[in-house]
């Protein structure tokens, strides 16, 4: 197994939300693009939540979601892995959060794209949303931190409307915030 280096975030300064992968799937690796799976049905809720139309270039679907201030990234930034799976990660490295969220101090929710990337922010990062001995804004204690419904070809137990209700959260958040 050879070490795999993760993508870097999607992510603009005024970012207000955070959405949490695990680690890129080998398709997205080889197309160097987030969620690069095709039937990986993210960019199908960020067209039904944004009208982000799937079938534009990946460039111009990152850009807005920037407008949008939505940030993408994952939990881990190395590892090693054979295939795509979770499950098959080994040595996982997390990416430098403490930097992240001092470049954007304007993150109000981190929404985990699937219980995979939850259990591996919580025990690669920490309990607590920001990392220990992290030097954040006050009100980083009020984080909003939620587990949604994998986007993953391998979550086949709910349907694609299913997900869409629950991610809607996602875009109620940066309403209100």
């Amino acid at each position: 197994m050879t070490q795999l280096q993760g993508l870097p975030p999607i992510a603009g300064k005024d970012a207000r939300v955070l959405i949490l992968g695990s680690f890129p799937s080998e398709a997205s690796l080889r197309e160097r693009q987030y969620y690069g799976h095709p039937r990986n049905q993210f960019w199908v809720v960020m067209e039904r939540l944004f009208g982000i139309a799937r079938g534009e270039s990946y460039l111009r679907r990152c850009r807005e979601l920037v407008g949008w201030r939505v940030a993408v990234w994952d939990v881990i930034g190395r590892c090693r892995r054979r295939g795509s799976l979770d499950s098959a990660i080994r040595e996982p490295e997390a990416n430098n959060f403490a930097g992240f969220y001092r470049q954007h101090p304007q993150i109000v929710a981190v929404f985990f794209n699937g219980a995979a990337a939850e259990k591996h922010y919580r025990t690669l990062v920490g309990t607590d949303i920001a990392p220990a001995g992290e030097t954040t804004p006050a009100d980083r204690a009020t984080l909003t931190a939620l587990r949604l419904p994998s986007t993953s070809p391998a979550n086949a137990s709910i349907t694609l409307a299913a997900k869409t209700t629950q991610w809607q959260t996602v875009r109620a958040q940066i309403e209100t915030n």
